[in-house]
């Protein structure tokens, strides 16, 4: 391909191949189940078990709404990314001329800084569709805690597998939302390309540290326990006060 040196290639496939590998951990394998964003999930299960216990849901109506505006904050970002990236391409000349002046930059043709442009547009664009995507699953997911079941009907099964299928709703929009954040970090990761393959492995492999970190060895993480959640915390009385202990019913 135009301009595209051997190790160019490798450093692309050290890109490429280090966000997938780094995803498939997080998500299908024992190692992720124990990270920050598959903990997350057990509270979203504990948040619907107590949505049922509530006659007033205006807090569970604010927190729905909280991640919905978040979401669309990222999908409108995305789209300012992609204009961004895409506005790169009619300044090939003066852009080249003060990367050529950097001391790792490497010397490239205009046809390879407009091949790393369109990638670096196609990284937006595929976050943009994970933000788009996830904020219509959280508007299906509001939908639903509007139309959870009365909290005299809590503990039917039928009330508990409502409970559970809203949790699922609204785990997989914070997947998606996740995957597309992702895309943002491994982005900033694809910026040391436009300098030079040794600076893409390099900033590629800071970013899979930083993520790393962050999901398994972060203070939040810390904050967290092996068991995040007690199922036996979740018992409120109709009045939606937790149950007193043994010992306070003397």
């Amino acid at each position: 391909m135009i301009g595209f040196t051997l190790w160019d290639w490798l450093a692309l496939g050290w890109f490429v191949g280090a966000w997938i590998a780094y995803s498939l951990v997080i998500e299908t394998t024992g190692k992720g189940r124990h990270g920050l964003n598959a903990l997350m999930n057990q509270y979203r299960d504990a948040w619907m078990e107590r949505l049922l216990s509530r006659e007033v849901r205006i807090v569970d109506s604010q927190v729905t709404a909280a991640l919905q505006n978040g979401t669309a904050f990222f999908a409108s970002t995305s789209l300012i990314a992609v204009g961004g990236a895409l506005s790169l391409l009619r300044s090939t000349d003066q852009v080249l001329d003060v990367l050529s002046k950097l001391p790792l930059a490497v010397g490239q043709s205009s046809e390879l800084w407009e091949l790393k442009m369109i990638g670096l547009t196609i990284i937006f664009v595929y976050a943009f569709f994970k933000f788009a995507w996830s904020y219509r699953l959280y508007n299906y997911f509001a939908i639903m805690v509007g139309a959870a079941p009365p909290p005299e009907t809590k503990n039917t099964a039928a009330a508990q597998a409502f409970a559970h299928r809203a949790a699922h709703l609204c785990a997989d929009a914070g997947r998606h939302f996740n995957r597309g954040q992702r895309a943002f970090f491994f982005a900033l990761g694809y910026l040391g390309w436009l300098i030079g393959p040794l600076l893409l492995v390099l900033t590629t492999t800071s970013i899979v540290i930083v993520l790393w970190r962050r999901q398994f060895s972060s203070e939040s993480r810390k904050a967290f326990a092996v068991n995040a959640i007690d199922k036996t915390d979740l018992d409120e009385t109709p009045a939606g006060k937790p149950k007193p202990s043994p010992s306070r019913r003397r």
